[in-house]
């Protein structure tokens, strides 16, 4: 059995999905079933991978599917059942197969109440936004601790439709106002979030299409990794947007993005095979979202700026943002942080070699690929370093 894990290294948008669509090739060409799991964040994840002509832009499914992988919804992850439809139709849409959706019973899913209290937070909050992309992630983690009020998987198989949506309808009843409470907040002026919050339509129609979509997923325990030969953790976000980084507070996701997800759950397996953990990072630094960006001056002087087809202007994230990289040990310290304890051991991917000529841009000045891995690898951090030229998994080298 081979384990890996896909780590975004820095603020997001590294190069996740092309990191995932690698190895999975490389699982596929071995003639292996493989499997990836989805085990941190929810539907905010917008991984591209471009393979076979196809490019597709992944946020619940896994970034392996164009290799044929199946995907696996891990308890710390948090889906939203209502959009899985339209990231299907989408897929098939390209020409691609459905692939296996398979889920633990009691992952966390996010719903519109969830979802509506987010957008109306982060509206309030004007210039001091926190960066969320609107989509509940937060309020869905917080509701979900409480036993009562967690809506999963195993809530829509188990009883039906009638009882699942009573159950929405009791959390709105019980919940919600207490909810709305501790957040100073009034539906009636919440304008049109605060109609949807009280419109019993609106509740009926989101639990239904939850409801309807629950027939792409099959519900399994984790321990089904273990009859797959190629297991691959596909992380979200960024190591210094976790939820514990209290040094870019209040700018995190509300998920562990590291591997102590992987690592949990390799325990609670009892899977002891030696892993390795690649760390993507661009040859510069992105941040999509409000907060601290260190070192965006030094591009910003310069008028240094990429183009980026993902990642575009929207309501709730505005433009993504462009930093060079801190020196070497800024570089490491959320990589040594993150594996120190782990079964896994470190791998770096450079990703958008191709856009500074085969040059990692940091605060110090520029280096090639083969130097600046020879600069930060110098207490044999990492096992291994590869590089990406291009959109596409076959062209990705080991330096």
């Amino acid at each position: 059995m081979s384990i890996k894990a896909v780590i975004g290294k820095n603020f997001g948008d590294e190069g996740k999905g092309l990191a995932t669509d690698y190895l999975a090739m490389l699982s596929k060409r071995a003639g292996h079933s493989c499997i990836v799991v989805r085990h941190n964040g929810g539907a905010q994840a917008g991984h591209t991978v471009e393979a076979s002509g196809k490019r597709f832009i992944f946020r619940e499914i896994s970034s392996g599917t164009l290799r044929g992988a199946d995907t696996l919804w891990a308890p710390t992850f948090m889906p939203d059942l209502y959009k899985l439809s339209s990231e299907i139709d989408e897929l098939l849409g390209i020409g691609a197969k459905l692939p296996l959706i398979l889920s633990v019973p009691d992952c966390p899913l996010t719903y519109i109440d969830d979802i509506l209290i987010n957008m109306t937070l982060e509206t309030r909050r004007g210039k001091d936004r926190h960066g969320s992309c609107g989509m509940g992630i937060d309020e869905a983690k917080r509701r979900s601790l409480l036993e009562d009020y967690r809506i999963t998987p195993g809530d829509i198989f188990g009883n039906g439709f009638e009882a699942f949506h009573n159950k929405l309808l009791r959390i709105r009843r019980e919940y919600l106002p207490e909810r709305l409470k501790a957040l100073d907040l009034e539906p009636s002026a919440m304008g049109e979030f605060g109609e949807m919050i009280g419109d019993e339509n609106v509740l009926y129609n989101y639990a239904l299409q939850m409801y309807e979509n629950s027939r792409y997923i099959k519900l399994v325990d984790e321990s089904v990794i273990k009859s797959y030969d190629d297991v691959i953790f596909e992380g979200a976000q960024g190591l210094v947007l976790d939820e514990e980084n209290r040094s870019f507070a209040p700018n995190l996701t509300s998920s562990r993005t590291g591997l102590t997800n992987p690592d949990a759950m390799l325990k609670r397996l009892g899977i002891n095979e030696d892993c390795e953990a690649v760390y993507v990072s661009r040859t510069y630094v992105t941040k999509h979202g409000a907060g601290r960006l260190p070192y965006e001056e030094i591009f910003l002087d310069q008028g240094i700026s990429f183009a980026d087809d993902t990642n575009v202007h929207n309501e709730w994230q505005g433009s993504i943002r462009f930093a060079p990289h801190g020196n070497e040990d800024e570089f490491n310290e959320y990589v040594i942080k993150d594996s120190e304890a782990s079964v896994f051991k470190p791998s770096l991917l450079l990703t958008h070699v191709d856009e500074t000529g085969g040059k990692v841009l940091t605060k110090d000045g520029d280096f090639d690929a083969a130097q600046w891995a020879e600069k930060i690898n110098k207490k044999g951090i990492y096992n291994r370093f590869l590089i990406s030229e291009s959109h596409f998994a076959e062209d990705i080298r080991v330096l």
